[in-house]
């Protein structure tokens, strides 16, 4: 039988590097993977459908289950995961020293309804009692003028949302004292430059990561993986076959770091990280499919709707291929 042929958009991760190089091919798949960084793969995806298959934000692809219209189908794989207590900067002069403190507060990031910011405003919400009304949210560019930003594909009633004024960018306003704190998918030029302004609220940020996992059982998930909705109906067996795919590429990345031979990276407590990591976290501590991740994906559902981003909470069911559900 012929092999179908698909375009898959992929940034450049450990855990794809057997489908790029092609050592892990997915069954009756003739993979073409597309190296893009995932602010080039997102917009083109959404607006055109260019890809087959390709990476996708989280809460793009979630907001879109929930009115209804979306183009795509998504099986779970989470190529992208990270914590995002390290990502909330603060104005050392606005008198915020606790999270609490960012009631009534001005908060800037790249997008309102970008997954990283998502995620966050959930975490400062639910943790601390920070709610999504009781801040004033700004987006726009963070780093350069024209830098990526958009208007939320839904716009918030109840919150107040507002576009930063042309000409401005979101970390001179942090360091300048315009907005009081930042979530910022990219480290901030200021603190980044050793600015006496500008600091993060969770200095300790790794200790507080770890012990939000430990009460809530939530590793923040960026990014899953979609596939054209037209493609997905006339060739159904790609879900599960894409997933297995992803899942053994995932798994031989993963057996390549606890080596005492030869570090495979630049970290010299790679190891020591490792164990620390399994106590916490287990052996599958990237794990794939819905319910190692089901605390994750019902967080990220209940803050959609929580930030007015969809107007009902959806079922994870709702969101991944029938085929990948059973594992």
């Amino acid at each position: 039988m012929a092999r179908l042929p698909l375009t898959l958009a992929c940034w450049d991760y450990d855990r794809t590097r057997a489908l790029r190089d092609g050592s892990i091919k997915p069954e009756g798949i003739d993979l073409t993977m597309l190296t893009l960084r995932p602010s080039q793969t997102f917009p083109r995806m959404l607006k055109h459908k260019e890809f087959d298959v390709s990476e996708m934000s989280f809460s793009s692809y979630c907001a879109l289950k929930a009115q209804d219209d979306c183009p795509f189908v998504a099986i779970p794989v989470f190529p992208s995961k990270i914590f995002r207590h390290d990502c909330i900067y603060v104005n050392v002069d606005a008198g915020i020293e606790r999270p609490e403190d960012l009631a009534g507060k001005r908060i800037g990031s790249a997008r309102y309804d970008m997954t990283a910011a998502l995620f966050a405003r959930g975490m400062l919400h639910h943790e601390y009692g920070v709610t999504p009304q009781s801040v004033e949210w700004f987006y726009g560019p963070q780093e350069e003028l024209g830098g990526f930003s958009a208007a939320p594909h839904k716009t918030p009633v109840n919150i107040s949302v507002s576009h930063i004024a042309k000409g401005k960018i979101l970390s001179q306003m942090l360091e300048e004292g315009e907005l009081d704190a930042l979530i910022g998918v990219v480290i901030p030029e200021p603190f980044l430059r050793g600015s006496a302004k500008v600091k993060r609220l969770f200095p300790n940020f790794k200790e507080a990561e770890q012990e939000y996992f430990r009460r809530t059982r939530i590793f923040p998930i960026m990014h899953t993986v979609v596939i054209r909705e037209e493609i997905f109906k006339e060739h159904p067996y790609v879900a599960r076959s894409l997933y297995d795919a992803f899942t053994a590429a995932k798994d031989q990345a993963a057996e390549q770091y606890y080596d005492t031979d030869a570090l495979r990276v630049m970290l010299p407590f790679l190891l020591a990280d490792l164990e620390e990591t399994w106590e916490l976290m287990g052996k599958d501590f990237w794990a794939y499919g819905v319910e190692p991740n089901r605390p994750t994906i019902e967080a990220l559902l209940q803050f959609l709707h929580d930030q007015e981003l969809a107007d009902r909470v959806l079922s994870p069911e709702e969101l991944f291929a029938p085929s990948t559900l059973v594992i």
